[in-house]
């Protein structure tokens, strides 16, 4: 990067302190450089608290398309992907930002309060359903058996899906997970496969909308796109990214959450003895170990990041779980404290890009994890260590997560 400034300095990803410690790792990075390189991603990472919240909100900089990692590949790959990365530049998110904007509108049409409020005592219904299939066993996965398949159940609902293609959705699910990790081409290519499998899928749905609608995402689209306001190609796409959005990150929030409570026993027992700390207890879980630990940044334009110039073109990774632990915002950052107050952390973003399921997320956990602690008053976790699988740069998700109760 010859045009950087000397002043910022460079960090290498992959040391022995990095994979072993995230957290400690970006407190020294903000203590020493609140702006970063990182040489092996060819890009720089923010992780103070004011810069993070800055950069959320400036125009001057648009969110980081996930189909520019197929850039990387060779002409015949890219060739073979195009499909894959047709859709995701139709994706809310990853478009240019009057589309962004355009989809965004439309989406608030139907994530209201109103639809959360709607869909809690399904959430319940799903939650004690799941449960009820384990109970026997006096134990479970809770990746598997909960955290995975209550949002699944919840997005298909969203989306219109039949009771009986819910398996289906998961699985589409887990194939899509490797676009939002840089996967390598075989897990692209099942990726692809899945992505226009599940295109197929919705638009026999979205023709049945158009005859007869619902009370669902599709149908909503579908209203949209008899007045011009999307096309059927676009309401597909973002419907693909909903299954995503809605499902994977909410899974990864209540199993995290989770972790967090059997790791603190005492909170544990905080919350046991006054389940009203639920709420509070999600956000800092948010704070802690939220489902996005890092987003991705690209400058439209010449910018002041952190006090230094930064070039038109350049990523910019922002760290929302260094922001998230900076102690000039947070007293006692590292600590997990679930009567925290007010607890502003950067975990749904902020700004133009600030989550549209954020109030449905924290509506399924919840209600998920109060119904689990009410049913299982034993539950304690069955195993060592968590099996955690690191997600780049920073981040982490569980595979499994065995308890007993």
């Amino acid at each position: 990067m010859s045009d950087d400034i000397a002043t910022v300095r460079d960090y290498d990803l992959f040391t022995p302190e990095v994979m072993a410690d995230h957290n400690a790792f970006l407190h020294r990075v903000r203590a020493e450089s609140p702006l970063a390189r990182l040489p092996q991603l060819d890009a720089y990472l923010l992780t103070r608290y004011a810069d993070i919240n800055a950069a959320l909100r400036d125009k001057r900089m648009d969110s980081a398309n996930m189909a520019q990692v197929l850039l990387r590949l060779t002409p015949e790959e890219q060739e073979e992907l195009a499909p894959i990365r047709r859709s995701i530049e139709m994706w809310m998110g990853h478009t240019v930002p009057a589309d962004h904007v355009r989809f965004q509108q439309l989406l608030k049409r139907y994530f209201t309060p109103a639809m959360v409020d709607r869909l809690r005592p399904r959430v319940r219904a799903f939650t004690h359903e799941l449960l009820d299939a384990v109970a026997p066993k006096g134990q479970m996965d809770v990746v598997r058996d909960l955290a995975y398949p209550l949002p699944a159940n919840v997005i298909a609902e969203l989306l219109g899906m039949p009771t009986a293609d819910r398996e289906q959705l998961q699985a589409w699910s887990r194939d899509i997970v490797p676009i939002f990790g840089n996967g390598d081409l075989q897990q692209m290519r099942q990726a692809q496969r899945s992505m226009l499998e599940m295109h197929d899928y919705l638009r026999t749905i979205a023709a049945e909308r158009r005859r007869v609608p619902r009370e669902d995402v599709l149908s909503m689209f579908m209203a949209a796109e008899a007045e011009g306001a999307i096309t059927e190609d676009e309401a597909v796409a973002n419907c693909v990214l909903l299954l995503f959005a809605g499902h994977e990150t909410t899974a990864n929030l209540i199993a995290n959450g989770l972790v967090l409570l059997f790791d603190h026993p005492d909170q544990l027992a905080q919350l046991r003895a006054n389940p009203e700390l639920m709420p509070s207890a999600v956000e800092e879980m948010l704070r802690c170990d939220g489902p996005a630990g890092v987003i991705g940044r690209v400058t439209k334009e010449p910018v002041e990041v952190a006090g230094h110039p930064v070039p038109a073109g350049r990523h910019i990774y922002l760290a929302l779980m260094a922001a998230n632990r900076d102690p000039a915002i947070f007293p006692d950052p590292d600590t997990f404290d679930i009567t925290r107050k007010r607890n502003r952390h950067l975990s749904f973003g902020m700004g133009t890009y600030y989550c549209l399921g954020a109030a449905l997320a924290r509506m399924e956990t919840d209600e998920c994890l109060r119904i689990l602690l009410d049913r299982c008053p034993q539950l304690r976790p069955a195993y060592e260590t968590p099996d955690w699988t690191p997600t780049a740069p920073f981040g982490h998700r569980l595979e499994t997560l065995n308890v007993q109760f």
